[in-house]
Parts: structure tokens; C-alpha cells; sequence
């Protein structure tokens, strides 16, 4: 019971509404994610995971990125991952509406805990991102909490309803420091071993940024898993986002 009061809590806590100003009013855009794992070793894999979003529901297409690397897991509760991709972002107003905000390379490195209590999957999640950009390079740091609790099963398996929720933290070494949130709350269905869907709400809040400033998402995440070794190694759905 504890294990789903827990979850509950931090699901109700993330979707608070954050008090905003009729100007800052928007529509509900789409968030679209496909994410391919390939597991090639005992403890390697590779991913590739390309994104779309546009800022009205479907229409008016503004970012897309690519980006793939690999992934070293250490033990079943540590993971680190190095990744390089393309980000694009557009004016508001249109499908890829010129002129181009954003014309960005950037390689990241990721440290992956994870822990469980009960049911519920606890994963933290450390980033540091070198952005290159038109406008000259920066860094930024990054810091997810991420709890998932399967709903119909005691474990992740074929079958299953799972409800998944985060809250995502951006911070930069310039002022003023912070600088994005995201929240997001969805559920989701395992296929497979090797295929999961993913939906769900996700609100972003920006600070003194030129792009997406306080928008909100359905986001939709389709997540393919491949071992080649063919191991009974449990998939639990995670994008890399």
C-alpha cells in the first residue's frame, strides 16, 4: 500500500497548475518519440531515437532532433551513456516556419541510477550536454526523477500496464541558472519484450527562453528493444528523451 501511496503523491504533486497569465495561454501540441534499443553484449547497447513536435495538436511542426550513442551498463542498477545528435527548432506560426531559431549539435554524457521500492521503480537520472549552437557554445546539466509502477502485474512482463511519472530539472553555470522544467505523467503498455507504447501529458516551463516557452504536450512514445544475445533480461520502457 505504501509503495502506491508513494507513487500517487509524486503523481499528484508534479501536475499542481502552475499559475499563468492569459498571455501565456497556449494549445496542446504533440510530442512524438520513437526510441530503438540494440543490446549487443552482456552489458553494451546502442540506441537511436528520432523526435518531432509541433505546437498546436498536430499541426504547426517546429523541432525535430536525431540523436543515437551507447550505453555501458554497469550493474543492473547503474548505466552510463554517451550520445551526439542533431536539434532543430523553427518559428511558431507554421510547419518548419522560417526563419530557423535553432541550429544545434550537441553530445551529452549520462550517469543512470536506479533503485526499487515494491512495485515502483525509482531512477535517477544525471546529464551533462555540450551544445553547439550558431550562436556560440554552452553547457547544460540536467537531473530526472522518474518513478514506474506496473498496474496489472507484479513486474514489467508482456501484458502490462505500467503508469510512469518525472520531473526534470535544466540548470546551466551561467546566470541565471535555471533554466527549464518538465513534468510529465502517462501510462503505458509493454507488447512485448521487445515493444512498448507510451502516452501522456507533458507540461515544459521555460525561463527566459526564446523557444516553447510554457507549453504543454501529449506525448506519444513508441520504444522498440532488440537483445541480440537473446537473454531473458527484463525490458523496462524508458525513452531516452
Amino acid at each position: 500500500m505504501f509503495k502506491q501511496v508513494l507513487f500517487w503523491v509524486f503523481f499528484m504533486l508534479i501536475h499542481i497548475p502552475k499559475v499563468r497569465s492569459q498571455s501565456e495561454a497556449n494549445s496542446l501540441g504533440s510530442w512524438n518519440i520513437v526510441n530503438m534499443r540494440l543490446q549487443v553484449g552482456s552489458r553494451w547497447g546502442v540506441f537511436l531515437e528520432p523526435q518531432i513536435r509541433s505546437l498546436q495538436f498536430y499541426n504547426q511542426f517546429h523541432y525535430y532532433e536525431v540523436k543515437g550513442g551507447l550505453t555501458y551498463r554497469i550493474n543492473e542498477q547503474l548505466a552510463l551513456t554517451a550520445s551526439l545528435g542533431t536539434y532543430q527548432t523553427y518559428a511558431e506560426g507554421g510547419n518548419f516556419e522560417l526563419p530557423q531559431l535553432q541550429d544545434e549539435l550537441r553530445s551529452w554524457f549520462q550517469i543512470a541510477a536506479r533503485n526499487q521500492v515494491g512495485r515502483v521503480r525509482i531512477e535517477h537520472r544525471y546529464r551533462m550536454e555540450q551544445r553547439f549552437t550558431q550562436t556560440g557554445y554552452r553547457n547544460r546539466f540536467r537531473y530526472r526523477l522518474q518513478l514506474l509502477s506496473p498496474i496489472n502485474t507484479l513486474n514489467i512482463e508482456p501484458k502490462t500496464w505500467y503508469l510512469v511519472a518525472w520531473n526534470e530539472l535544466f540548470l546551466t553555470n551561467e546566470e541565471p541558472y535555471f533554466e527549464r522544467n518538465r513534468i510529465f505523467g502517462g501510462i503505458g503498455y509493454e507488447v512485448s519484450k521487445s515493444l512498448a507504447l507510451q502516452t501522456g501529458y507533458i507540461h515544459q516551463y521555460d525561463y527566459q527562453l526564446t523557444d516553447e516557452t510554457g507549453r504543454d504536450f501529449l506525448q506519444v512514445s513508441l520504444l522498440f528493444q532488440i537483445d541480440m544475445q537473446k537473454r531473458q533480461r527484463e525490458f523496462v520502457p524508458n525513452t531516452v528523451n
